[in-house]
């Protein structure tokens, strides 16, 4: 993945300008924004496995990670990175003004491809797939997300993922 610097003004829609609804409808194909890295420590990986107990040794055994792992370090759980798609979507900020509602809607694809080794910084790349009204100010919004790890080649994952946002009344 490149290392290019973004500043915060270029992460979101349209360099920090929020579309309308009207406006996503048109976009298909667009990139909605890149996130900031965030890091995905030891710590994080600890309290992902208490939350979800899944406490496999390759998650937080440190010093067994290193010598018996094929990645020589623990390494994020799949859904942990997954599960941090949410955040980084919001940062980049691809939902209008006037937005009451954001409801995950639920997942069309997701690949793991490359283990997040503890310490490792991720980002996230979003391009909208497609944005329509489903009646009663409700749009289904559907988004290409590649969640890069930094300095390696291959991306952590792939998700097209699903969100009904609901409009004020007087923003559709």
């Amino acid at each position: 993945m490149t290392e290019e610097k973004i500043s915060h003004e270029d992460r979101g829609v349209m360099a920090g300008q929020k579309p309308g609804f009207e406006d996503l409808a048109r976009m298909a194909g667009a990139e909605l924004g890149v996130s900031s890295w965030i890091c995905v420590d030891q710590s994080m990986i600890d309290q992902f496995a208490e939350t979800t107990r899944d406490r496999q040794w390759i998650h937080i055994d440190v010093e067994r990670a290193r010598r018996e792992s094929p990645y020589k370090a623990p390494v994020a759980h799949g859904y942990l990175t997954l599960s941090l798609v949410a955040a980084m979507s919001y940062e980049i900020g691809a939902a209008p003004d006037g937005t009451v509602a954001a409801v995950n809607y639920g997942l069309d694809r997701v690949r793991f491809l490359a283990p997040v080794r503890a310490g490792a910084n991720i980002r996230m790349r979003s391009r909208l797939i497609s944005f329509e009204s489903k009646g009663e100010r409700r749009y289904l919004m559907k988004c290409h997300n590649v969640v890069e790890i930094e300095g390696e080649e291959q991306a952590a994952l792939i998700a097209d993922t699903l969100a009904l946002l609901v409009a004020a009344p007087d923003a559709a």
